[in-house]
């Protein structure tokens, strides 16, 4: 099984709303063979808490406008890792210290990464190592 095209769909609208608030190292993996519940994780990074915000924000406001319905937010009040489920996709925003510590590309990296598009990854368009 692979992620369905509404999942790319909205992982790509979703990284790129991530890259325009200068989101690192953003990456999304396809799980859908490991995980019933969804078809890909997309992660990246904000520099402070306010910036894993700005990042959420963004990401919330353009899923909304594709029509994407989010079913659970999680970890908002922190600002350190907020976790945004639309079903198809999850959107882990993580400052640097939590991305570091629970190194999720660790635990998914046999799962098939998730082409995103070249724009997420333009000059100044986030932070720290880009994948």
């Amino acid at each position: 099984m692979t992620a369905t095209p509404r999942a790319i769909e909205l992982t790509e609208i979703a990284a790129l709303a991530a890259a325009d608030k200068l989101a690192g190292d953003i990456v999304a993996y396809d799980v859908s063979d490991q995980l019933a519940i969804t078809d890909v994780f997309l992660i990246c990074t904000g520099a402070n808490d306010r910036q894993v915000h700005a990042i959420v924000d963004e990401v919330e406001d353009k899923l909304k406008q594709a029509g994407a319905t989010l079913t659970r937010r999680e970890g908002g009040a922190e600002g350190r890792w907020v976790l945004l489920d639309y079903n198809d996709v999850v959107v882990h925003v993580q400052n640097k210290e939590e991305r570091v510590f629970y190194s999720l590309e660790r635990i998914w990296k046999d799962c098939p990464p998730v082409v995103l598009p070249a724009a997420v990854f333009a000059v100044g368009a986030g932070t720290g190592d880009q994948r």
